[in-house]
């Protein structure tokens, strides 16, 4: 089969986007559950609007848990009706822990997103059949490039960029994008015809958010980044979010539930990814969101 050229996928990625763009609405505040499926875009990947996130001071707590206590932690966000995992090539053991966790339940049933890191001197091919390996899986419902951090990114990483189309030709990668750190490298989202989905800090004082310095230590510009992430989400680009709890900075349940409202009823996200380290957790991002969308 052939590879699907970049250039032919932006082409024809264009003529959608023109499409889609034809048919926006006004953003409303979003009616349902934290476990309603949604979908991701023109990327088709529906997920459920709460995924549960294995990468918390990077897979560190996630990892620390040990195996057992892991599994058990994702079998109850699965039975509480997540459905959506992330993980990523830089949260360490996390490929592996999470696919050991998720063994034996069928693949059909849940989505999951990984983030791979756009090294030089690296074949995409061989690390993205690296990860899937670890993860005991055909294929990435998402896969997006990870930690994209300067302007220039949308060329620094165009052989990465193909090779997850050449992935997605094989069947080994369904929907694909990209996560972002810091307003340089955000402001080349909009307009880009090669992103189906984009991964973007959200919060309502932002902690850990996109700022010109995209390691700052200071608050983030808030305002330009819910602009950018309704512009992006108006081209047809699904948009899932991330440090809604400031990294874990929000100790008082009222933040993180201020937090999960202004995520969907003011920046309009799909779908927001939050790491747990026990169950009360999980059931608590639950019922924030719910109320969120209530």
């Amino acid at each position: 089969m052939a590879i699907c050229s970049r250039r032919r996928f932006l082409n024809t990625g264009l003529a959608a986007g023109m499409l889609a763009g034809t048919n926006v609405l006004p953003l409303q505040a979003a009616r349902g559950k934290a476990t309603d499926w949604v979908t991701l875009g023109k990327s088709g990947v529906k997920v459920t609007r709460l995924a549960f996130g294995t990468g918390t001071m990077s897979g560190r707590t996630q990892r620390e848990l040990g195996q057992d206590q892991f599994t058990r932690l994702v079998r109850h966000a699965y039975d509480n009706g997540i459905r959506f995992f992330e993980t990523a090539e830089s949260y360490g053991d996390m490929h592996r822990m999470l696919g050991v966790a998720l063994k034996g339940i069928p693949r059909d049933s849940y989505r999951l997103m990984s983030k791979v890191t756009t090294r030089d001197g690296v074949d995409p091919q061989t690390k993205l059949d690296e990860l899937r390996k670890l993860a005991n899986t055909d294929y990435f419902d998402v896969m997006l490039l990870h930690y994209q951090h300067v302007a220039t990114w949308p060329t620094d990483t165009a052989r990465w960029q193909d090779g997850i189309l050449e992935a997605k030709v094989k069947k080994a990668v369904v929907g694909h994008g990209a996560s972002v750190h810091g307003l340089p490298a955000l402001r080349r989202f909009p307009q880009n015809k090669w992103l189906e989905i984009a991964m973007i800090r959200m919060n309502h004082n932002g902690t850990k958010m996109d700022a010109e310095e995209y390691n700052t230590r200071g608050a983030g510009n808030v305002p330009e980044v819910v602009t950018h992430t309704k512009q992006v989400h108006s081209e047809g680009m699904g948009v899932i979010s991330m440090k809604l709890i400031g990294e874990g900075a929000f100790t008082r349940r009222e933040d993180r539930q201020a937090a999960m409202k202004f995520a969907f009823q003011h920046a309009g996200v799909d779908s927001v990814t939050v790491g747990f380290k026990n169950t009360a957790e999980i059931d608590e991002a639950i019922e924030n969101l719910n109320l969120a969308l209530a």
